[in-house]
Parts: structure tokens; sequence; C-alpha cells
């Protein structure tokens, strides 16, 4: 058995807007375009990165809500990038995902009981009556009154319908959870008990998860190990610690400088990074490196040889960056010869 639970081997997925024909190419949006990343037994690993740069579309090719269009993807080290919808069925039960929006992703003319029950009736797992016993367990497990059984997602909050949806994704008591933005469509006094819902979940079901977000402040609360994500790569990954402290890829210490603080004093002596310009279109990326038109260190070299995702500096390969010209601690964003 490896420490591997999950592992991404150059994924692509790509969405076709434009059939090729006699009078034009073919078009693609490059959704997702030759991800690698590894998620190890037991660890939270947080994936962020803008709008639109691919991440959720990386995580329903994970689940294989999505077929990618190349690469591969290991489950326990089974590939199952090419398998059928019946060979899928036993791997459904140790992949699950907790969904973005609690409105859209409960269907409102069923009850609670019925939601959270489908994992053990689609599987055949329990009779009626024990599906009743098992589903309000599940909802004393996750902060539910189980004598709201019957009730309908529109008689509860925003907060208690993620928890219905966490129910849900547990019910199977699955390896690998995938948490899409799970706290971004709540209210802030929220966020932080569905935060902590997941940990305790965590230790307790010996969960690993891969959890989503455009909040970098989140994402390190939760973390073990980041990914950023630009325009459909990814363009570094370390530990949460070393990412905060020593992150080397331009792109990163950007989405760094971002994150409000509480201190308007702290606020005013950091280093304030505003991007020029707006993201490229992933259905015609530029050459070589994908944020050398907004980076302030950018070279020719950037733009006609793509950096490869690898240690840099005095970094081990625990700490991964696809950057031509990192940024070395204490040092500015933009070099001296350049301003």
């Amino acid at each position: 058995m490896t420490d591997s639970l999950l592992l991404i081997e150059h994924l692509v997925k790509y969405f076709p807007i434009k059939a090729q024909s006699f009078f034009g190419s073919r078009q693609d949006v490059r959704a997702v375009d030759d991800v690698s990343l590894e998620v190890r037994r037991g660890e939270t690993v947080g994936l962020v990165g803008e709008t639109g740069c691919g991440k959720s579309t990386l995580a329903r090719c994970i689940i294989r809500l999505e077929n990618p269009t190349s690469g591969r993807i290991v489950f326990d080290g089974h590939d199952i990038t090419r398998a059928r919808d019946d060979e899928l069925r036993p791997y459904r039960q140790q992949m699950q995902m907790v969904f973005q929006d609690p409105y859209s992703s409960l269907n409102p003319r069923r009850r609670v009981g019925s939601i959270i029950g489908d994992p053990f009736e689609i599987h055949g797992i329990a009779s009626a009556v024990e599906r009743k016993r098992r589903v309000q367990e599940l909802m004393d497990l996750v902060g539910l009154n189980p004598e709201h059984y019957n009730r309908f997602p529109a008689q509860f909050s925003g907060g208690q319908r993620q928890r219905i949806g966490i129910a849900r994704a547990i019910a199977l008591k699955p390896r690998l959870l995938v948490c899409d933005e799970p706290v971004s469509a709540l209210d802030v006094s929220i966020r932080a008990q569905i935060l902590n819902l997941l940990a305790d979940l965590q230790k307790e079901l010996s969960l690993t998860i891969l959890f989503i977000s455009h909040d970098l402040s989140v994402v390190r609360h939760v973390s073990d190990r980041i990914a950023v994500m630009y325009l459909g790569k990814v363009v570094e990954i370390a530990s949460a610690q070393d990412l905060f402290e020593h992150a080397r890829h331009p792109y990163t210490r950007a989405l760094l400088s971002a994150i409000p603080i509480a201190d308007p004093d702290l606020d005013a002596v950091r280093e304030q990074i505003v991007l020029s310009g707006d993201p490229p279109s992933p259905i015609e990326p530029p050459g070589g490196c994908r944020f050398h038109p907004r980076c302030p260190r950018a070279d020719a070299m950037c733009s006609v040889e793509e950096p490869a995702l690898t240690s840099r500096l005095v970094d081990t390969m625990d700490h991964l960056a696809a950057c031509h010209f990192p940024v070395g601690d204490g040092e500015p964003l933009v070099p001296a010869g350049k301003l």
C-alpha cells in the first residue's frame, strides 16, 4: 500500500465550442491543461486560484462527473480514467463530493431523509427501516436534529443545507471527499462551523480531503498542502506554511497580497501587488508561461519556453513552482532593473 490515495498525471480536459469545418479550425476551452497532482492518505490538499482557472473542472474529472480528454486518474492504485459506469460503481462509494451551492445541490421536492438516504438505496446497502436509522445517525453526526427527517430543504438555512450535503457525501464512509468551495455561499458567521465540522469528520472517519476555494485564508486554515492554479495549470505546490512564508511564483505572491488584514498598520506597510491586464482567454492561451502577459518579472524567455513545475532556489521537492524567475525570500516582486 502506497502513501498516495489519489494520483493525477498530465490530466487534460477540453470543452469544444466550435467544431472543425471546411471554413475554420476546431476551438476548445482548455479548462484543465496538463495537471499532475498527488493527494496522500489522510491529508487535506487545498486547491486555489481565481474564478475560471479550472479548479471545479479538475474536481469533476477526479470524481468522473466529467470524462477527461487525456491523462490518468489513479485512485488507490487503480486507473479509473477510462472506466465505464458499471466499473466505476465500487469507486463511487469511496469518492464523494460536497458541492458549492447548498441550494441548487439539493432537490427541493424531496424530503431531507430521502436525499441523505439516496446512497444507501442506490447501492442496495440497507433496508428501509435500517436506512432511516442510519440517516438519522448521520443527521446527528453533522449537527442536525434527527427529528427533522421529513422536512424539505426549503425549511433549512443555508448552513443547515450544507450540513445535509455533507451528510449525504459521508453516508457510505468514503475515503476521498472533494469539497468544491463548500463555504463560499455561506455567511461568514457560519463558515467556521462548517470548516470545524469537516475537520472533526476527517478525524473521526479518516477522510482524505481535496478542498477547493478561492479564499486563501480559509485554505490556509484547513490544508496540509496547497496547490495554486492559473489558467488551467498548477503553478505552485507546497505545504501551507511554506507557501505562505516562501511563495516563489509571482502569481502566488499576488494572491497572498490580496488577503485582507484586520490590522490597518500592517496592511499599510505590506507589499501591495496589483496585476495589470485581465487573464487571457482559455480558448487561446498565450505561449510559454501562461502568466507572462501579466507578470512583472517576465522576460523574453517566458513567452517562448514553458517553465517546468519543479523545485526552485533552495527549496526541496516538496515545494514546486513553475517559474523561470522565482521570487526569493525577502525579495520584492518587481526586480530593481524593471522599476
